[in-house]
């Protein structure tokens, strides 16, 4: 696992944009598994900003999200499409027909489940997949639990992961309780995996993640099985970890 702590989150951003813009560059038709939430904004911004000047071209790229609200609907303002809409995929040329983000709406959930590791395995696997981590240590809404949950599968969202999103919505009471996620065996198996942290709030949950057991209690440990995982996070999100791994 290698550790870059930048100095503060526009540094972190832009590098994690770079990394994300490389691995483009080098294999166009790179499968790239995206996250949302606040953490990877700056990133978005600074890949929108690389696309704008034309030094990466998103046109063969296939992605798919980590996860979706269960309930929402596409156009719902605080559903992952649409985030993903307008903070990214809205401003790059990324062909509609190559984004792929679990359905909120499915009639059919345990087909879902099938259908978009299935898509995932005919496109080759993620070449490269994005993570933030929550501050109870959650990856994708992998949530602790007493096991590793493997494929795509229905979460119920733990109490502090629903406060902590409420902030994205006017009413606490309209934060969804359950989500479509990616699982744990999915992301271990993306070829390489950039997590990215910010701010004092994910300083414990790193240091759990980097210097910790691995256990499902703290879901971003199993990080430490992976061969290629890097993580940025900045000064803050650094505090806890020893000198020797925040250097």
């Amino acid at each position: 696992m290698r550790v870059i702590v930048a100095e503060n989150y526009d540094i972190l951003s832009r590098q994690a944009a770079l990394l994300i813009a490389a691995q483009v560059i080098h294999k166009p038709e790179s499968v790239l598994g995206l996250a949302t939430g606040s953490t990877p904004e700056g990133t978005y911004r600074h890949l929108i900003d690389l696309y704008s000047k034309g030094a990466v071209d998103f046109c063969r790229v296939k992605t798919f999200n980590l996860d979706e609200y269960y309930g929402l609907a596409p156009g719902d303002k605080q559903s992952y499409y649409w985030f993903m809409q307008h903070h990214l995929f809205g401003h790059i040329n990324v062909r509609p027909a190559n984004i792929h983000i679990p359905d909120g709406l499915t009639s059919d959930i345990e087909a879902e489940y099938r259908n978009y590791e299935e898509k995932i395995h005919r496109a080759g696997g993620i070449d490269l997949q994005l993570l933030g981590i929550g501050g109870n240590g959650h990856i994708g809404f992998n949530e602790p639990d007493q096991k590793f949950a493997a494929s795509t599968h229905l979460v119920e969202l733990d109490e502090g992961t629903i406060a902590a999103n409420a902030r994205f919505f006017e009413f606490p009471d309209q934060v969804p309780r359950q989500a479509i996620s990616v699982g744990i065996r999915t992301i271990m198996q993306a070829r390489r995996i950039l997590l990215l942290a910010n701010g004092p709030g994910k300083a414990k949950a790193v240091y759990e993640m980097i210097c910790g057991q691995i256990t499902p209690a703290i879901p971003a440990s199993v990080l430490q099985l992976h061969p290629d995982v890097t993580v940025i996070v900045d000064r803050e999100a650094a505090d806890r970890l020893p000198a020797q791994v925040a250097n």
